[in-house]
């Protein structure tokens, strides 16, 4: 397996030390698949300015480069701080609403509801969750709350509440504002935060990808958890926010929760994100630590669909490096996966719940597809679709073969950017099978994808119009 290519698609956060172009462009051409930009942080119309950026440096590059909108949610966040804060274990901190200025000992909160939510004994997360904070006294005007665990706090950190405890809901006004803005420029994915149900999901009010952008739930709070089969069947994707889930949830628990909802996304074929202090270490160090590089190779054998870097991105020394790091460790993970285990245990554990439709019919075909490369080892596996689902539905049982996702639609191959092992590759049309067969062969042998002689598993549909995955063909490539 030495010779496998890096199937693990990594998504990185756009930000101050990487929103030129030159850098972008270096991120791009290190191994970043999909951009985030992350909308709790600057100016909508700074966002705006570096999606039309990443697409010039996409033709530029000459690959497709998926762009995520990562939507704010109801955030709750504190009052900036003037300088950098260290907080103690055992510190005290003042804690009260309003639209102030924080400083190291007192935390001003932008929730005015947060005297009326908050109870004593309460435990809330600053940031990204490494420093937490238990409340002890609760007064008409303030709360008090000692450092359970301290660290740094600087600029405008966000305060994790329980959340069945906030009283705000997702999507959010300002949300539905960046998500017109957003959609109006074609964006490939929006990320929802804070869901908590399929609920939540549905009020974001998207048409269906490929005509909407590829919705990506957030699963980051114990409700979340608990809806998970109903978020996932109504959302495109589902990432693992480490960072509020672990303050939800014991940590203890948060590693086997990942491996849960990761096989159960995409056992229902949706790609799986993996996401949060993933290598923070080299927002300044050079290198990763043992555990961050342990950390992602696991979250590979996990099964997950890609791994994302944020702060490391966003602010760090050196984040095209990053990028470069991620991959290496990524790809390395990928030629020690367990393949054909994988594909035994999703059959196994997965594929006895009968679908209804076209879905069950993607599903037996796609099944065929997989035991039939096991068998035969193709070269590739040519997926034939116009909304990416039938790519996204084989990609879910690992193959060994490369998988190459053709379609028409522009955004399609943006999206597919995230999609475990996809290649995304752009044809004119989807015409007749014989047709559409013989035109992707040719495109993928003048790619060098693969040779004449090579033998090609084509899947897709057996015309334009069909909705379903309904044909497989082993052809050698003429």
């Amino acid at each position: 397996m030495s010779d496998v290519k890096r199937r693990t698609k990594i998504i990185a956060t756009i930000g101050p030390s990487c929103a030129d172009e030159t850098t972008m462009k270096a991120m791009v051409e290190a191994g970043m698949d999909v951009a985030r930009l992350n909308l709790s942080h600057g100016t909508l119309d700074d966002h705006l300015q570096r999606l039309g950026q990443l697409r010039t440096i996409a033709e530029v590059v000459g690959r497709p480069v998926g762009v995520m909108a990562d939507l704010p949610g109801p955030k709750v966040r504190l009052g900036s701080f003037e300088e950098p804060a260290n907080l103690h274990i055992n510190d005290e901190i003042l804690l009260e609403p309003g639209d102030g200025m924080s400083s190291g000992h007192h935390f001003v909160v932008d929730y005015e509801s947060l005297l009326a939510d908050i109870r004593e004994g309460d435990r809330l997360a600053v940031g990204d969750g490494s420093i937490v904070l238990e409340v002890f006294d609760h007064t008409s005007t303030s709360l008090r709350a000692r450092v359970l665990y301290g660290g740094t706090v600087q600029g405008r950190p966000g305060l994790h509440i329980p959340s069945d405890r906030l009283k705000l809901t997702t999507p959010t006004e300002d949300d539905l504002r960046y998500l017109d803005a957003m959609v109006e420029h074609d964006i490939d994915m929006i990320a929802l935060s804070f869901v908590r149900s399929a609920h939540d999901v549905r009020r974001v009010g998207l048409e269906p990808a490929p005509r909407g952008p590829l919705v990506v739930a957030k699963i980051e709070t114990r409700s979340a958890v608990e809806n998970l089969d109903g978020i996932i069947t109504e959302s495109g994707a589902v990432m693992v926010a480490r960072g509020d889930l672990g303050t939800e949830c014991s940590i203890q628990d948060l590693p086997h929760l990942q491996k849960s909802i990761i096989a159960r996304c995409i056992a229902l074929g949706r790609p799986a994100i993996t996401a949060t202090q993933m290598l923070e270490s080299m927002i300044s160090a050079p290198s990763p630590t043992r555990a961050e590089a342990s950390d992602v190779a696991n979250a590979v054998f996990d099964g997950t669909s890609a791994v994302m870097l944020s702060a490391e991105t966003a602010i760090g020394r050196d984040p095209a490096h990053v990028v470069a790091t991620m991959a290496s460790i990524a790809q390395r993970a990928d030629q020690e996966f367990n393949y054909d285990q994988w594909g035994r245990q999703l059959k196994r554990d997965h594929l006895a719940e009968r679908q209804a439709g076209d879905l069950a019919v993607t599903d037996t075909m796609t099944l065929a597809t997989w035991q039939a490369a096991k068998e035969i080892q193709p070269k590739a596996i040519c997926c034939i679709s116009r909304s990416g689902f039938t790519v996204r539905a084989i990609a879910r049982f690992r193959p060994e073969a490369p998988i190459l996702g053709f379609t028409p639609e522009d955004r399609t191959m943006r999206q597919l950017t995230m999609s475990w092992g996809a290649t995304p590759i752009k044809i004119d049309r989807i015409d007749d099978n014989v047709t559409t067969v013989h035109n992707v062969l040719e495109i993928a042998k003048a790619q060098g994808h693969i040779r004449a002689g090579d033998i090609v598993a084509v899947l897709g549909g057996s015309s334009a119009s069909v909705n379903a995955t309904d044909t497989l063909r082993m052809v050698r490539c003429p």
